[in-house]
């Protein structure tokens, strides 16, 4: 199993505290002889509608010495990842877990709008201190 980001048990706090129930820490993929771990599976219970809304999240740090790199390494990631899911579990929907300073930093750049603005990702921001969720970007 990989090591876990620095941020994992901030983020898996954040997403109790707002109303999740984690139900794989990680979640592994299988594909054949491979496999792959997502840092983590949750779901919760809509109240509105019937039925449960089932999440997976990659928590990235982006501590690296280029912001540019680790969003680089970040969405090819994530990519691979998504594609995966949608063939082994494809009622669950990913998301990049990232801290605010990240989002507030290569997100608000050009880059990272792009990135936004043509969906290519779907970004949890979260704010480490208090250990919670600040942003959810579908």
């Amino acid at each position: 199993m990989p090591a876990k980001d620095i941020y994992h048990d901030t983020v898996k706090n954040a997403l109790i505290k707002d109303g999740w129930t984690i139900t794989h820490d990680p979640l592994r993929l299988s594909i054949d002889d491979k496999n792959l771990f997502i840092d983590l599976g949750a779901e919760r219970i809509i109240a509105a509608v019937k039925g449960t809304k089932k999440i997976a999240v990659e928590i990235k740090s982006f501590v690296g010495r280029s912001e540019v790199d680790d969003l680089e390494n970040a969405v090819g990631q994530f990519v691979l990842y998504q594609d995966l899911l949608e063939e082994k579990e494809p009622e669950r929907e990913l998301f990049l877990a990232i801290r605010r300073k990240a989002f507030d930093g290569i997100f608000s750049h050009r880059i990272g709008s792009i990135l936004l603005r043509k969906k290519r990702i779907k970004l949890l921001v979260f704010d480490e201190r208090n250990e919670e969720v600040v942003q959810w970007i579908s």
